[in-house]
């Protein structure tokens, strides 16, 4: 079962051990892989989560999956995770090593939400204005919804813009429902 505290703990723990080691980036980028692999692999937080697979069995696994990939500091606390029985709390744990590092780098995660692809050109141009507006470096997520059927939505720091074409439309469906208009016949 996932636990907040056990999360926010165990990912401590790693950020203290990786900030003192001077592989803070470097385990962010391995943090962010395990992640990454754990949201996508339903199968894997399975076996995580059965108490009875054998806790060296689930290191094999993970040794197999991530090897050569992570650093050192990452495989062992990968290694400790599991021989404390915490092995299903690998993706919180992960997730919540990735957002102490973006409060300690100053990265704001920023949700982009567009009808069409963008190209590297206007996604610089966004990171750019809602840097000037935060004061903050950017971490960019985008999404492409045709639902939205123009324009863009952003969410940042708790703030959102909306300004797609969906959502002028449902404004302008309740405010033509109001009917201000009155006959004088």
């Amino acid at each position: 079962m996932e636990d907040y505290r056990i999360n926010i703990n165990y990912a401590k723990a790693l950020f203290l051990v990786a900030n003192d080691g001077g592989v803070l980036d470097e385990v962010n980028g391995d943090m962010r892989k395990v992640y990454r692999v754990c949201a996508e692999n339903h199968v894997l937080n399975k076996v995580f989560a059965n108490p009875f697979i054998r806790e060296d069995k689930k290191v094999a696994i993970l040794d197999d999956l991530f090897g050569a990939e992570v650093s050192k500091v990452s495989r062992l606390f990968l290694t400790f995770v599991v021989r404390k029985r915490r092995a299903v709390n690998l993706k919180g744990i992960a997730n919540s090593f990735i957002e102490l590092y973006r409060k300690h780098k100053g990265i704001v995660l920023s949700h982009l939400v567009t009808a069409t692809e963008l190209d590297g050109g206007a996604l610089d141009a966004v990171r750019s204005r809602l840097g000037s507006y935060t004061h903050k470096e950017i971490e960019l997520e985008t999404k492409v919804d045709p639902a939205i059927l123009g324009g863009f939505s952003v969410e940042f720091d708790g703030n959102m813009y909306d300004a797609t074409l969906s959502s002028q439309v449902a404004k302008l469906r309740k405010e033509f429902s109001k009917n201000v208009y009155e006959s004088k016949l």
